[in-house]
């Protein structure tokens, strides 16, 4: 039951994310593992029982001080810190609080599905970007492009002007010229910290590239951005761009509902695609888990939470520029 503050959402859609993957099996380094070992449950689970960060359904009712959205608005967001997204519902502030997520609207003509896709890719990629302040004609690379981070990314640099280089695996190369990528890299082919050309801007999503090879792949002014940091790597960054014009950006990623409605535009007006790679019904969410961690996802798999999801097929039929690259499991 919702509180007097809350909205109770009718969760339609989830996603699984590599958050998620990483929450559940708390394969981090030791100076996040532990921190977060203590605040979930040292010996089982206690604060974040259920996984899914993302969330797209219908609120169901309100409580009393709700005066943003009623029964049957359509909605889309983060579920928040303590995470629950996989659950058929979820009660949540009617304006979160820094932990409790943030979720806005759905856009027009956009499926339940791809809704769910929107947030992390969507804030991770916005935020990054955003603080390089890509100017049309420079150049981007964009290390890990073809998950739910870099396929937003993509399109995103793109639509601010910039020539955009990809990197990942063999068979997410199409997908990623698709979504507008100038040159696209086989990373089991070749090595980009090897080229000779420099770029303004580099967005690393995977984290595996060394730090010094980075950094040497920016022009003089270059920016580099680390979406999935390590401690080592991050203090061993930020000695290597001292005393030049060169900078290294990570951080925090604002999580706002303003944030999403700049998000939701972009979709709505169909310039920013949402790639989704496999469905799972809820029961197999075991088996989703699994193959993302096989780390050969093309943009994001999805949860539905409800079999028997109310318009999915009329949202589908709307969305006619949608990108959808394989297959309901």
């Amino acid at each position: 039951m919702p509180k007097d503050n809350e909205v109770l959402i009718r969760v339609q859609a989830s996603t699984v994310t590599a958050g998620d993957c990483e929450l559940r099996s708390l394969k981090l380094s030791p100076l996040i593992r532990w921190p977060m070992r203590i605040y979930a449950g040292l010996i089982r689970p206690k604060r974040v029982r259920i996984l899914g960060q993302e969330f797209a359904g219908t609120v169901e009712s309100t409580g009393k001080q709700v005066t943003r959205y009623r029964p049957g608005d359509e909605v889309f967001g983060l579920a928040g810190f303590g995470a629950g997204g996989y659950a058929e519902y979820i009660c949540l502030p009617e304006t979160p609080g820094e932990m409790d997520g943030a979720y806005t609207s759905m856009p027009e003509d956009v499926s339940f599905q791809e809704a769910a896709a929107i947030s992390v890719g969507g804030l991770e990629s916005f935020h990054y970007l955003t603080e390089a302040r890509i100017r049309p004609g420079q150049h981007v690379l964009i290390i890990g492009a073809g998950g739910s981070i870099g396929t937003i990314g993509v399109q995103l640099a793109k639509r601010w002007g910039a020539v955009v280089t990809a990197v990942d695996r063999a068979d997410k190369l199409e997908m990623l010229k698709s979504l507008g990528a100038d040159h696209v890299v086989d990373y089991q082919q070749e090595d980009a910290t090897k080229y000779s050309a420099r770029f303004d801007v580099v967005l690393d999503i995977v984290g595996r590239t060394p730090i010094g090879k980075g950094i040497r792949m920016l022009k003089d002014t270059g920016i580099y951005l680390m979406a999935n940091p390590r401690f080592g790597k991050l203090l061993r960054g930020r000695l290597l761009t001292q005393g030049s014009a060169r900078r290294l950006i990570s951080g925090k990623v604002e999580s706002s509902a303003k944030r999403l409605d700049q998000l939701k535009t972009l979709v709505s007006a169909g310039e920013v695609q949402i790639v989704i790679d496999r469905t799972y019904p809820l029961a197999q969410t075991a088996d989703a888990h699994r193959y993302v961690e096989e780390g050969n996802k093309q943009g994001n798999v999805v949860i539905l939470i409800q079999e028997d999801t109310e318009g999915e097929e009329d949202h589908e039929s709307d969305r006619s520029d949608s990108l959808r690259i394989s297959r309901q499991v």
